[in-house]
């Protein structure tokens, strides 16, 4: 079975342009590396450990052998550092093990699918885990006293909003609760260097000004900064327009009415379609109006595997994002 949250209002955008797709159950397909839910690899030496969280310090006592991974793209991450989740939420709405195609074929065992939003904590329980990763999730302090009293829990990072962790955070502090921080660091090293490869490769991304935004039943929204998809253009060497950063508050987005649509005027004004075809952005008339549009330098993302990975932001779907949509920038950019 699969829920997604009620789409209603500025509700409806604010869950739809994080998520871009919520999912919740499935059966079987693929994802990460590692051995049947083990945290193979890790050293015992390196237990106990105390990650910082937003909700206090949390620390694991011992080698975690059983995974539940809740936040949005915490089971590939794990998967990425050779761990198998025997549970994991499907935020995206994949199916099959709940991971893009980027990460298919990893699972020895596929995990137990939990509900992303509203998971079902008795299935948690159930699954009797040792840890339990959140770290990109609603963040809410009831959520994280009912996870914490199943397991140790690894909830967002200090001062991070709701969904807006980091990748690079993401990723240290999954490393951290593994006993994996040398690989998670090795693995961000590999990261941060192809995305200095794509740069280089691309003198015009520097400094141009960037706007990304999303465009679904109730219209369309702009992404700020600590943003997954935000984040990425930054790596590349992009700047997100002033004008859209202003707007931020403690969310991820900012809604844009028909009025302000300008606002998305930008060097490369990157959009994809939520829940909706990718027609109805190209088709509108103010689409076609924003002048960096008319001037060939717009783009709508239309194939959702690609907007799935460029919104992920887990090591697996940035490479893929790095191969797919850094073309298609700089075709843009000409």
């Amino acid at each position: 079975m699969r829920t997604r949250p009620a789409l209603r209002g500025a509700a409806l955008l604010a869950a739809a342009l994080v998520i871009t797709s919520c999912g919740s159950d499935a059966d079987d397909d693929a994802a990460g590396s590692g051995g049947g839910g083990e945290a193979s690899g890790a050293s015992s030496d390196a237990f106990p450990v105390t990650v910082p969280t937003a909700f206090g310090d949390v620390t694991v006592e011992e080698e975690p052998v059983r995974v539940v991974a809740l936040g949005w793209g915490d089971a590939e991450t794990a998967l990425a550092l050779g761990v198998q989740p025997v549970g994991a939420s499907d935020w995206l709405a994949f199916g099959g093990e709940g991971v893009g195609p980027w990460a298919e074929g990893l699972y020895d065992e596929a995990p137990e699918i939990i509900e992303t939003l509203e998971p079902s904590y008795e299935a948690i329980a159930a699954l009797e885990p040792d840890l339990i990763l959140d770290t990109k999730s609603p963040a809410t302090q009831e959520r994280y006293d009912t996870l914490s009293a199943i397991a140790p829990t690894i909830a967002q990072p200090e001062g991070a909003d709701p969904y807006l962790t980091g990748s690079a955070q993401q990723l240290e502090m999954i490393g951290q609760a593994l006993g994996k921080a040398d690989e998670a660091a090795d693995l961000q090293a590999e990261i941060d260097q192809a995305f200095a490869d794509a740069a280089a490769a691309n003198p015009a991304f520097e400094g141009t000004e960037v706007a990304v935004a999303a465009y679904s039943s109730e219209g369309f929204g702009a992404y700020v900064r600590g943003d997954a998809r935000v984040d990425f253009m930054e790596q590349l060497g992009f700047t997100l327009k002033p004008a859209i950063q202003e707007l931020a508050t403690d969310s991820f987005f900012v809604s844009v009415s028909e009025e302000q649509l300008p606002l998305l005027d930008a060097g490369l004004t990157v959009a994809f379609p939520i829940f909706v075809q990718a027609s109805e952005i190209t088709s509108n008339p103010l689409w076609q109006a924003i002048p960096s549009v008319q001037a060939g330098h717009g783009i709508v993302l239309e194939d959702e595997t690609l907007v799935s990975a460029f919104s992920i932001g887990t090591p697996q779907g940035i490479q893929y994002a790095l191969e797919n949509a850094v073309p298609l920038f700089a075709d843009a950019l000409g």
